[in-house]
């Protein structure tokens, strides 16, 4: 740290000094203004609160070997999974804001936790600079064949007239495929009964196994297992039809208005100057939008959605004032 000491000695010299103060002090602010940009000028580390392997993991991953050729300075991913995403989110918040820690959060510890849990170690508004969002996927609704439904009308009519009879998968109380399919039920007037599991695999295991009836997962965990004939999807979750998925109606155009997109992030904590932020966001939307990623993500039936901070904190609103009916209804509590 830099401390300019001003010794005045003479009352009638003050002016004099205090231009000079100013003027060095300008100086200074000016310099700091400039090399703020400049990140990386040391190793990053960047967080991501799930396993390896996960959706915001595989994200990370391809936007740091684009930065690390780009930049060439060493970028490392540090799994802190844990608590829903809270635990590794709270080390983003915690950390110093010089740069060198960065993370990558979803809609759970940056929104529907603040729903679901009376006490966070952090507060996603004060604790945490949002930067950009990153990628997004669409949830897909899907069901065991031995239903016998081909649509989500089919499905829905199904369950109106079985109340409590069929259930569903999730991937853990309080996550996104929990929620959708909490919406569904409250949308259409239905009961279903919650069966959460450790993992996408191991819903989908369930879902084949006919162990639960239908799930409404990240597509990528249901698209790879429709070479089984066992599963179908009836459905996606997204406002509108999913490039990626074109021939699937929405769940919209069924008469259920519920959306569920499995969206990322990138966050840093409280504190980032604004310079260094528009330098980062704009270095990451650079490797998101370049062709080999984007093929990469849509290999994942995942899209790039590189955004600016405010229309990122748009989207977390969104979620919060979507999930928070849904969560009351249900009578959703983590702690």
């Amino acid at each position: 740290m830099i401390r300019l000491v001003l010794a005045v000695g003479n009352a009638k010299k003050v002016p004099m000094k205090r231009s000079v103060f100013t003027a060095i002090a300008c100086g200074l602010l000016s310099t700091f203004a400039a090399a703020a940009p400049d990140w990386p000028t040391r190793p990053v580390r960047i967080i991501v609160p799930f396993a390896a392997g996960a959706t915001p993991d595989v994200v990370a991953r391809l936007v740091v070997d684009d930065l690390q050729d780009k930049l060439q300075q060493p970028f490392i991913v540090e799994n802190r999974p844990g608590a829903g995403g809270n635990t590794g989110t709270d080390a983003v918040a915690k950390a110093v804001p010089d740069g060198a820690t960065l993370g990558i959060s979803i809609g759970g510890p940056l929104a529907v936790n603040t729903l679901l849990f009376s006490n966070l170690p952090y507060d996603p508004r004060k604790d945490l600079t949002l930067i950009t969002t990153l990628a997004t996927q669409p949830s897909a609704l899907a069901v065991n064949v031995s239903l016998g439904v081909n649509t989500t009308r089919e499905l829905i009519d199904l369950i109106r007239r079985n109340a409590g009879k069929y259930a569903f998968g999730s991937i853990g109380t309080g996550s996104l495929s929990h929620l959708a399919m909490e919406a569904i039920a409250l949308k259409s007037g239905t009961q279903l009964v919650h069966v959460p599991y450790a993992s996408s695999p191991q819903a989908m295991t369930a879902l084949i196994r006919n162990d639960v009836q239908m799930v409404c997962l990240p597509a990528m965990a249901v698209v790879p297992q429709l070479g089984s004939g066992t599963v179908k999807i009836l459905a996606v979750s997204t406002a509108e039809r999913s490039a990626l998925l074109p021939d699937i109606a929405t769940l919209k155009e069924a008469g259920i208005d519920v959306e569920a997109d499995a969206w990322n992030g990138l966050i840093g904590p409280a504190g980032l100057p604004d310079a260094m932020v528009t330098r980062i966001g704009s270095q990451v939307a650079g490797a998101l939008n370049s062709r080999a990623i984007r093929e990469k993500l849509t290999a994942q039936l995942m899209e790039p959605i590189p955004d600016t901070p405010a229309k990122f904190r748009t989207r977390i609103d969104a979620d919060i004032a979507r999930w928070a009916p849904v969560i009351e209804a249900a009578k959703i509590k983590m702690d």
